[in-house]
């Protein structure tokens, strides 16, 4: 049985018994495995199908580069320590400008996913939270990014670029009152009832649709579970649950409209999964004081840069109107 509140370590109980009911967390997770095995097929045959039609042209690059995989190895290896992957990955994509900014919350999602669901399965078992807290939790989150992706991968460039320029400094807030101590600390509770369960799916409901315009979901589903008087290591499964499910259900409608970068994307997905595992199993755990303080101003450098871009785009939009 796994142990919470921080040691991350396995108890070894007894041997299970054949006729022993399989436990709800064990449901959730062969759920999320047939989640799994469904979103990558799916994302497989719209690949193929999106590269034989030649809808973005017949020659799209789909191999990974050598700055495309690092990018997926560096986020996702912080990503797993509880830093977040969305507004480092965007910074990248900014900085090198590898992907159109419109396709930027599509390949997040899309590219981050599997990487999300392993964490989602190393932390779910190792810490310990009740059942139905978590499960409502997640739930809440996939039907806020349902909803939010449907409107998002249709978005022009220019609202993209707002919404996510907004929301980043958003995120680079919270990164910055927690660096300052200015939100709670948390609690000792595991579980959630009565109004602060309605306060914590709400919350969650909006984060999860927040993630489909390229806002990570970690750092505030931490302080929303602190606020609520948690244990703030029991944010790790749910915020870590949360992504696993909601971004598969999210990528393959933007996956669908064919609303994301495709080599950036495979590129996130191969490049991940050995980060998350070497953060998760061999360095577990970092002073990351300095690093966090970088990450709030890499997030404010790129927000800028993002609502600069949204304001060229209207300037250049004025423009055409007029010359029309």
């Amino acid at each position: 049985r796994a142990i919470g509140r921080g040691t991350q370590k396995l108890k070894i109980g007894p041997t299970p018994s054949y006729n022993r009911r399989v436990s709800p967390k064990n449901i959730l997770l062969l759920a999320l495995a047939g989640l799994t095995i469904f979103y990558i097929a799916d994302w497989a045959y719209l690949a193929v199908k999106r590269l034989r039609a030649g809808g973005h042209g017949s020659d799209e690059p789909v191999r990974p580069t050598a700055i495309h995989l690092t990018i997926g190895f560096v986020t996702n290896f912080f990503d797993t320590l509880g830093i977040g992957s969305f507004a480092t990955t965007t910074a990248a994509y900014k900085f090198w400008k590898l992907i159109p900014d419109e396709q930027i919350p599509g390949t997040l999602n899309v590219g981050h996913a599997i990487n999300s669901i392993i964490q989602s399965f190393i932390y779910i078992t190792i810490i310990n939270v009740e059942f139905q807290t978590l499960f409502l939790m997640i739930a809440a989150a996939t039907l806020g990014a349902w909803l939010g992706a449907g409107i998002v991968a249709g978005l022009p460039r220019r609202k993209v670029q707002l919404g996510m320029g907004t929301a980043l400094i958003g995120a680079a807030t919270i990164m910055f009152l927690q660096l300052m101590s200015l939100v709670p600390g948390g609690g000792e509770a595991e579980a959630l009832s009565g109004v602060k369960l309605a306060l914590g799916l709400g919350g969650n409901f909006m984060l999860g649709a927040f993630m489909t315009i390229g806002i990570g979901l970690y750092a505030p589903c931490m302080i929303l579970v602190s606020m609520l008087g948690m244990n703030p290591t029991a944010a790790f499964p749910i915020m870590m649950g949360s992504c696993a499910f909601l971004m598969p259900v999210a990528s393959l409608q933007f996956v669908r409209k064919n609303a994301y970068n495709l080599r950036a994307a495979i590129s996130l997905a191969v490049g991940g999964p050995l980060a998350v595992l070497i953060a998760a199993f061999i360095v577990r755990s970092l002073p990351l004081y300095a690093v966090r303080w970088l990450v709030v101003f890499v997030v404010v450098y790129t927000a800028w840069s993002l609502l600069r871009s949204a304001a060229a785009e209207r300037a250049r939009a004025q423009v055409a109107g007029a010359t029309v």
